[in-house]
């Protein structure tokens, strides 16, 4: 099964953005070494946990960095941009390290109701125009003229380079017809509610039309899993990352705790049981665990790929978790 890496750049408690951000590159270089397919990077926004919100800035450096790896964002937020200004970063992201670069596109604001209206200047936020946007970043990277007069006297320069791959994040079966009519990759993020529905993978299926970016369907499928050699280490690290996920649930950003503190953390009843509802979306166990649990449901949905986010609070706990997956699936 291939395997990719999705990093948040998650700032723990106790440290800070700049360690979160070199943390990144090292996942990438280390990732490289291990043979995953490619690390993409989240746009997050106004949450001092999380330091990625200019994914294709750490792209860029992560790319000078490595050699192979396909690196891409995972997404860019596209209402929040022009999608000329799209066009243009990308084909310059790609015309540096051709044949490596990947267009992550998403529909979601990534931040609160401040932060979005901090990027649209006070304006009212593109809630609805994602699509036609994307259509139109998409065309101006190959060089064409969209539909829209706004751009037929303005080319995204760099020209005649090679072309990212792009894909359409979602977890709905509009978000899947979308990126099939758009001849698009399907990135579908499981890890956001812990669901699975064979109808939306079947419904970007038949709706593929090829096109320049995606000869045929592509599916990745993303989870967050926490993974170690016994159960009991996995347990231990992985309640961090589902107090946060509680948290968030609550409308609470806050820095992720160590697993010292977690296992202080005042817990109700009512919350366990919460955290144990959430453990759709946060695969925790042993390799041999996590290989089962992937392969069958690899073998029900049949996607292509699978991306993983590995949450835990020490870099060298997530850089030996990714060790222990590229182990189990990669060097088989």
């Amino acid at each position: 099964m291939k395997l990719s890496i999705l990093d948040q750049a998650v700032v723990p408690k106790n440290t800070d953005a700049s360690e979160a951000l070199n943390n990144a590159v090292e996942l990438a270089i280390v990732g490289e070494e291990l043979g995953y397919e490619r690390i993409w990077l989240a746009e997050h926004h106004n949450n001092e946990g999380i330091a990625s919100s200019a994914p294709e800035i750490t792209m860029a450096h992560i790319a000078a960095k490595t050699k192979r790896i396909h690196v891409g964002s995972g997404g860019t937020m596209v209402m929040h941009y022009a999608p000329y200004k799209l066009a243009e970063t990308f084909k310059t992201l790609s015309a540096l390290s051709p044949g490596r670069v990947d267009f992550g596109s998403g529909r979601a604001p990534g931040g609160d109701h401040y932060s979005t209206m901090a990027l649209s200047e006070g304006r009212p936020p593109a809630y609805d125009s994602a699509y036609t946007k994307i259509r139109e970043a998409l065309a101006l990277m190959n060089d064409q003229m969209p539909e829209n007069p706004l751009y037929h006297n303005a080319f995204a320069v760099p020209l005649n380079v090679t072309l990212p791959t792009a894909w359409l994040l979602g977890s709905t079966g509009d978000s899947a017809y979308q990126a099939g009519r758009m001849g698009l990759g399907y990135s579908y993020a499981q890890f956001f509610t812990g669901k699975m529905e064979p109808d939306v993978f079947k419904r970007y299926r038949e709706s593929f039309s090829p096109s320049y970016f995606m000869e045929k369907p592509n599916i990745i499928v993303c989870y967050m899993i926490t993974v170690a050699e016994t159960i009991e280490e996995a347990e231990y690290e992985a309640l961090p990352a589902d107090i946060s996920r509680l948290n968030l649930m609550r409308g609470r950003l806050e820095q992720r705790l160590s697993p010292e503190e977690a296992q202080n953390y005042p817990l109700t009843e009512r919350d366990r049981l919460a955290i144990s509802e959430n453990r759709k979306a946060h695969l925790v166990g042993t390799p041999a665990m996590i290989k089962d649990m992937l392969e069958a449901e690899q073998a029900l949905h049949g996607f292509d790929e699978a991306m993983i986010l590995c949450p835990p609070y020490a870099q060298s706990k997530r850089l030996e978790m990714y060790r222990l997956l590229a182990d189990t699936f990669i060097t088989q």
